[in-house]
């Protein structure tokens, strides 16, 4: 496409107008302005010819997978590949997607002469995670005159994956990931047995007769014992739920966020976590349906996987499903794994369904039931900043809604089901904490 310049507009304003002017009311200069009118009408024509081949050689390439986190600045490298090897200014610019904020909305770029590749360096900052995608660059080159400005979009094929931002909370739990300062300190004894067979040994007095093995000491004639040894190496399973409920705005730190981002986040933390302890991390997210499941392994390459599953979950406008998860759990799960549900149980018809679901998965894996603590739900007493009768009625609602997740923590408990209403500031580290209790408890 065609456009005018500034310098066009500016020389008929300086040209066309005054000797038009002086053409129509001085005798005998109509011919001369006519002249003059004309010239420069044939040099903006020959300028504007010679401007179509202002972009030919001209083509843009960029990575097909660019990798950013949220709310953190990115960059984006930007080749242009110049066949003519002539030197010229370019304007360039993109059509980010709205969640994406780049620093310019175009750049004007010097290619030198000889030059058969440049490179430039776009920066971006994402405020939403996500799969978004580049389909288009947009050039302009002015004419040899300057009297016109050549546009015309090219097609490129760039994916802008943007990750959760794990700087923040890995700051928050760095402690957590350090090992250093465990030097020095005692070993201590981890409570519980374990559950892999290690030996056998002689029966000494005071052993349990469920741990002696009767069919050695029939063999042995006198009585031997089982020694169990305590297993390192465990399934952990964070299931995310990305239901309606995930939705809902908490503000943190001064900013808005949902429940399912805060979700997302200490997910990932955790699974670092649990590889560092020896674990196997595995995922699952749902919502109306199972959406993905990650078997537990470990390794890089399966943490790259777990984040791909995450990276593009968003809310969804429908109620969870969780009877159908738990039979897709009862199926696909063998082995007895630590499975830590994230999800949202303040609405009571979800809490009676998720309470009946699980009865199915209950006997044959531990399970821990993560949700963020409501705000104001909270015992009737517990604040005494109290000034009118408005917040004497928003504690009373409060304590109707603490006394309810009170009711079904009493009745998951007895499923051998733990409920856990956590900080939304501190979610990844209280999730950190509880892995370590489960394996200091030896629980699984």
């Amino acid at each position: 496409m065609l456009v005018p310049r500034t310098r066009l507009l500016l020389w008929i304003s300086l040209i066309v107008l005054p000797f038009a002017a002086v053409g129509a009311t001085v005798p005998g200069a109509f011919y001369l302005a006519a002249v003059i009118i004309g010239l420069l009408f044939v040099a903006v024509l020959f300028d504007a010819f010679l401007s179509f081949n202002q972009l030919n050689g001209i083509r843009v390439q960029l990575p097909e997978v660019v990798r950013w986190q949220k709310d953190r600045p990115g960059v984006l490298e930007v080749r242009i590949h110049n066949e003519s090897l002539t030197g010229r200014l370019l304007r360039i610019g993109f059509a980010f997607p709205r969640e994406i904020v780049p620093e310019t909305d175009d750049r004007t770029v010097k290619l030198p002469a000889n030059a058969g590749i440049s490179r430039i360096d776009w920066t971006a900052t994402p405020n939403r995670r996500g799969q978004y995608f580049l389909e288009h660059a947009y050039l302009e080159a002015a004419s040899p005159f300057g009297f016109w400005a050549m546009r015309a979009s090219q097609p490129v094929k760039a994916e802008l994956r943007v990750y959760p931002n794990l700087f923040d909370e890995r700051k928050n739990v760095a402690a957590l990931f350090l090992r250093r300062g465990q030097l020095g300190v005692h070993a201590q004894r981890a409570a519980g047995q374990g559950r892999d067979f290690e030996k056998l040994r002689e029966y000494v007095p005071g052993d349990s007769y469920d741990e002696i093995h009767w069919k050695a000491s029939a063999k042995r004639g006198h009585p031997v014992t089982k020694v169990f040894q305590v297993e390192r190496t465990q399934e952990v399973y964070v299931i995310v739920d990305s239901s309606r409920l995930t939705a809902r705005e908490i503000e943190l730190d001064g900013s808005r966020t949902t429940a399912l981002e805060r979700f997302v986040t200490a997910g990932l933390i955790l699974g670092l976590a649990a590889e560092q302890q020896g674990d196997q991390f595995g995922l699952i997210t749902f919502s109306d349906r199972v959406l993905s499941f990650v078997r537990a392994k470990s390794g890089q390459a399966h943490y790259d996987a777990c984040r791909d599953r995450l990276y593009t979950l968003h809310p969804q406008s429908v109620t969870p499903d969780f009877e159908e998860l738990c039979s897709f759990i009862r199926l696909r799960l063998r082995k007895r794994a630590l499975l830590i549900f994230l999800t949202a149980l303040d609405d009571p018809m979800l809490a009676d369904s998720f309470a009946k679901a699980t009865e199915l998965i209950s006997r044959q894996h531990l399970i821990l039931v993560d949700m963020l603590q409501p705000v104001g739900a909270d015992p009737l007493f517990s604040d005494e900043n109290v000034s009118n009768i408005d917040d004497l009625y928003r504690r009373l609602g409060g304590h109707l809604q603490w006394s309810k997740l009170r009711e079904l923590d009493n009745i998951l408990r007895r499923r051998g089901v733990r409920l856990s209403l956590l900080d939304p500031a501190r979610l990844a580290a209280q999730l950190i904490a509880q892995h370590a209790d489960v394996k200091r408890r030896q629980l699984l």
